[in-house]
């Protein structure tokens, strides 16, 4: 008898252990703060600009949800909760011994989980707390069940629950599902509905009835059969919701707009008498639901390059209100990352940022459309080593104006510009532009900025083109209109001024580029997803190492930004920002001008016309045989004649000759030196290729000029710039070697490209270049000290 009674006291003991271990656990575990009833949880509704519910968000809790109590919800919700997931809840202190008990011994017998054993409690506690998948993940979650049941009422875990768990994809809550797929709040739901509504929970994107309605009606029937076996609901009732039809309501929600409403319900949540009810933001419903329906259309085709985030963002140019704003194609979806915003994650924008290179030269340098520039393999210092930057197709141009460089996205001549203005002076510009996120110094970036060496985000990268578009006025992008507080009373939020940052027709001129499909011709092809069937001015971007693709562009009306890639930064593949952004970029910019009317896309007035030669960009001469039109910043035409196509005579052979000796008439080339190797290797027509022995035209002399500063240019000194503040000299020649001749004092000689760095001293200047002993005329320049 006495070895019998130890035998059962040592059972019992270890029967008892365990669940005196997780008390003990669970006495030393706090309760999450979102249950924390110092927490007091803040209800904010996000609308759209017309007053139309967006989402319901929680402030304070720990979670974005609708929260609910027992008293908003129809009378089926709890008995058919209960009946689906925990027909014990009252009876248990947060773990179900039996259940627990019940699922061991199923699982011992048929070598399988045949049924699971988590309590109501428990799956709030995983949803507060999320837990590895392993033995000791459940422990704790158990632990942390029997703490919750300790501190809380079994009414407020009910609450909790209905409050905070997914009941379908991206539906935090019941008040949510039911307003989605019902269309009414969960206060009206009858029992056939709220069995829908709690079979979801299990696997909210496996019962999704927009997807599987099949596999939710026989969950559906499975959790009504519960409730009669139950005895929760008469056979006469369960009878009679069975033979009830599901019937969906159009979804109304707006599952893009998550992230906007979470950052704003936390932003401007207020406490208190200063509680906010209500916010009201900028965004479109309208717009904002086609918007998520592009980026999630762009899926399955961004995947097959690798890819599986997207994010959108439209701006109302007039009043710089954001009218649609995707952070990614889903917030909930955890394996994409989908919580992350992409539209204000800094990322490299490649090329998208060469407007405002060329927008930097046009400003400080007198550069326009027609402005000659070297596409040409260089190399470029850089802090930590040299640069060589190579085009997207791997050729060189050479000679190329500065429109067909934009157009095309040629990369060297834009880095050539950068060098020219000085990493110092783009990185001002842009910072004028509202790239914030470019906070380090100049020397970190070097010229590499010119093609996006720099991380800034998707609405700073679409304010600065909105500016483009407002004709060179920066409006920051406004989110909200109006807050509602606890009283009632509603206060507008105030609206921001906008600052000039370029000058109206520099701004023009770059609009015009950027909408000219023929400059973008060589580079992306005519008609290509940036042509609309209204005027658009348009430019893309592929990051280093293919891990972001852009898109962005304007009309008069709206500016639209694409970004696609991958949230943990791994690389696309076959995939540049024309291919991969620029579909959907086409698809938003047509419903964002939707009954619109498109207005012309810049002020044309503040631009003249004149005809140069297509090859030199200069006026032309007489042997220019290809000519066009081109547009220029008033007061900036074209004041020189071409000189890179001549006349010379040649003989029978096709050898240039004297003039004295007659013959007949060619045109020719003469390019600067830089360009001659280029010259050679496209096979030009080059002067003095090949002579004629009988008659060899007279020797040629060195023909050299200063390009930069123009002759009565004016610089200033930033009294808050860094201590050196320089400019470029820049020249072009004929020669192979030259010298600077600066205020009378020569330099040492330069090689091609003839630049030479020059720290900027108040007072008047001149500048000339020697070469092969000949002495150019001298430019002169003013510099206003601080």
């Amino acid at each position: 008898m006495k070895r019998a009674a130890h035998l059962a006291l040592a059972a019992l003991t270890l029967l008892l252990l365990p669940w005196a271990a997780l008390v003990v656990a669970a006495c030393s575990l706090p309760l999450p703060d979102a249950l924390s009833a110092e927490r007091a949880r803040t209800q904010v509704l996000v609308l759209d600009r017309d007053g139309r519910l967006l989402r319901e968000v929680a402030v304070g809790s720990g979670a974005a949800e609708s929260p609910v109590s027992l008293d908003e919800v129809s009378p089926w919700v709890v008995p058919a909760l209960l009946a689906a997931e925990d027909g014990r809840f009252f009876q248990h202190p947060g773990v179900d011994p039996l259940s627990l008990t019940r699922a061991l011994a199923q699982m011992a017998v048929e070598r399988r989980v045949v049924s699971g054993a988590s309590t109501l409690t428990q799956q709030l506690a995983r949803t507060l707390v999320p837990r590895p998948r392993s033995v000791l993940g459940k422990l704790r979650e158990m632990a942390l069940a029997l703490r919750i049941e300790a501190s809380l009422p079994k009414r407020r875990i009910l609450e909790e629950y209905l409050s905070r768990v997914e009941f379908g994809p991206g539906l935090v809550g019941i008040q949510a599902a039911s307003r989605s797929y019902f269309g009414k709040p969960a206060a009206e739901l009858d029992l056939s509905e709220a069995a829908a509504l709690v079979s979801m929970p299990r696997g909210p994107s496996l019962y999704d009835p927009r997807r599987r309605p099949q596999l939710l009606e026989r969950r559906r029937l499975r959790v009504l059969s519960r409730l009669e076996a139950l005895s929760l609901a008469s056979s006469a009732e369960i009878a009679r919701a069975e033979l009830t039809p599901m019937r969906f309501a159009r979804s109304t929600h707006v599952s893009g707009a998550e992230h906007l409403s979470f950052a704003l319900a936390a932003r401007h949540a207020g406490s208190g008498r200063e509680r906010t009810r209500a916010l009201r933001t900028t965004l479109d419903a309208a717009l904002q639901k086609e918007a998520e329906r592009i980026a999630e259309a762009t899926l399955p085709s961004l995947e097959r390059h690798g890819g599986d985030a997207i994010s959108l963002v439209a701006l109302d140019n007039e009043s710089g209100e954001v009218l649609a704003y995707v952070g990614s194609p889903s917030y909930f979806d955890v394996e994409r990352r989908g919580a992350n915003d992409g539209v204000v994650a800094r990322r490299q924008p490649g090329s998208a940022l060469k407007p405002f290179v060329y927008a930097t030269a046009m400003a400080e340098l007198g550069y326009g459309a027609a402005t000659l520039l070297p596409d040409l393999p260089q190399d470029f210092a850089m802090p930590g080593g040299s640069f060589a930057p190579r085009n997207y197709d791997q050729r060189f141009r050479g000679p190329v104006l500065l429109r067909q460089a934009l157009g095309s996205s040629l990369n060297l001549p834009a880095v050539e510009v950068a060098s020219r203005v000085g990493p110092q002076r783009l990185l001002e510009m842009l910072r004028r532009f509202g790239f914030e996120s470019l906070e380090r110094e100049a020397e970190h970036y070097g010229v590499g900025l010119a093609l996006g060496d720099g991380e800034v985000t998707l609405l700073e990268l679409t304010s600065a083109y909105a500016a483009l578009a407002r004709g060179g006025e920066l409006l920051a992008p406004r989110l909200v209109l109006s807050r509602e507080g606890a009283t009632g009373a509603v206060s507008r939020f105030p609206e921001s001024s906008p600052r000039r940052v370029l000058r109206p027709e520099l701004a023009a001129l770059l609009g015009d580029i950027l909408s000219d499909d023929a400059a973008r011709a060589a580079g992306f092809g005519r008609d290509s997803v940036l042509n609309l069937p209204f005027p658009v001015a348009a430019k893309t971007g592929t990051s280093k190492g293919y891990r972001d693709n852009w898109a962005v562009g304007y009309t008069r009306e709206v500016t639209v930004g694409v970004w696609v890639g991958n949230f943990d930064g791994s690389p696309l593949r076959d995939a540049s920002g024309i291919t991969a952004a620029g579909p959907a970029f086409h698809d938003l910019m047509l419903g964002a001008m939707r009954g619109r009317t498109p207005e012309p896309l810049f002020d044309a007035s503040l631009l003249s016309e004149a005809e140069v030669c297509s090859v030199s960009g200069s006026l032309p001469g007489p042997a220019c045989e290809h000519r066009r039109r081109e547009r220029f910043a008033r007061g900036h035409e074209p004041t020189t004649t071409c000189e890179l196509h001549v006349r010379v005579h040649v003989d029978q052979e096709g050898r240039e000759q004297d003039a004295r000796c007659g013959g007949a008439e060619q045109v020719r080339e003469r390019y600067p030196v830089e360009y001659r190797a280029w010259a050679e290797r496209a096979g030009r027509p080059v002067v003095g290729r090949s002579r004629s022995p009988s008659c060899p035209p007279a020797s040629e002399t060195a023909e050299s000029r200063v390009t930069f500063p123009r002759d009565g240019q004016r610089f200033a000194l930033d009294a808050d710039g860094p201590a050196r503040q320089e400019i470029v000299l820049s020249a072009a020649s004929s020669a192979a070697r030259l010298r600077f001749v600066i205020d009378g004092k020569p330099t040492a000689e330069l090689t091609p490209p003839f630049r030479l760095p020059w720290p900027l001293a108040p007072g008047s200047h001149r500048v000339a270049v020697e070469a092969l002993g000949a002495r150019s005329e001298s430019v002169a320049f003013e510099v206003a000290g601080p």
